[in-house]
């Protein structure tokens, strides 16, 4: 009876041991496969696009100077009908001109001291505005302006205010092919990093899409526009 005992509890130790092995065994292995998920390749994928702009803003301004308020204004009213005149003829519709409230400075008010009186007391500043889809109909009318210039309409172009404008707006439907060109970009980058370390490349982990930005190609081509977007995305690596 003592030897059938000792021969089970024999059996039972090494039953156990054998459980506690394989436990063991499989444990190392999920913590060899965990480690394994840990393996991340973060790369990011640029993606760049030409475009031309689709809306121009052209604000036209002019000074005028005289010393008879009255005759200021009659001459601001005909210079602003002259502006909207030469628009429309080159293809601008009026309903795309827009002429704003002219300022007007008193530079009799504007002295201190005594010195020496401006040759004219008033001076004013009128803006005619275009907003138009027609980009390229209105900047073949920005090179005729000056036509109008060597009929005594004096104008002026150096404030930041009076700067030509030029407007994207088809963003959207350009996303698309765009954030797919950008993944594309990032996946290249990271299938190019898991060859060189002998890996194989996995799914993503996490991805994220960086903010489109829209700027001027260049100082002297604003109204060609570059878009630019970077997808910022993790892969998982394994052997």
């Amino acid at each position: 009876m003592k030897v059938q005992n000792t021969t089970s509890a024999a059996l039972l130790g090494a039953g156990i041991l054998l459980g506690l092995a394989a436990l063991g065994f499989l444990l190392g292995n999920a913590v060899d496969k965990f480690k394994g998920y840990d393996r991340t390749v973060t790369v990011k994928g640029l993606a760049e696009r030409e475009v031309p702009a689709d809306i121009v803003i052209w604000p036209i301004q002019f000074t005028t100077a005289g010393n008879d308020l009255t005759v200021l204004y009659k001459d601001i009213a005909s210079s602003s009908e002259r502006i909207e005149q030469f628009l429309q003829n080159q293809g601008i519709g009026k309903d795309e001109i827009t002429v704003s409230m002219p300022g007007v400075t008193d530079k009799s008010a504007q002295q201190y001291g005594g010195g020496p009186r401006p040759e004219f007391r008033y001076t004013a500043l009128q803006t005619v505005t275009v907003y138009s889809k027609k980009v390229d109909l209105v900047r073949a009318a920005m090179n005729k302006l000056s036509s109008l210039g060597k009929e005594g309409i004096a104008f002026s172009g150096n404030s930041f205010r009076g700067q030509t404008e030029y407007i994207f707006t088809g963003l959207n439907q350009i996303k698309p092919q765009m954030v797919e060109q950008a993944t594309n970009a990032a996946r290249q980058v990271a299938q190019k990093f898991a060859e060189d370390s002998d890996s194989v490349l996995g799914k993503i982990k996490r991805a994220s899409q960086g903010q489109f930005s829209i700027s001027d190609r260049d100082k002297n081509n604003p109204h060609i526009k570059k878009v630019r977007v970077v997808s910022t995305i993790e892969y998982y690596l394994s052997d």
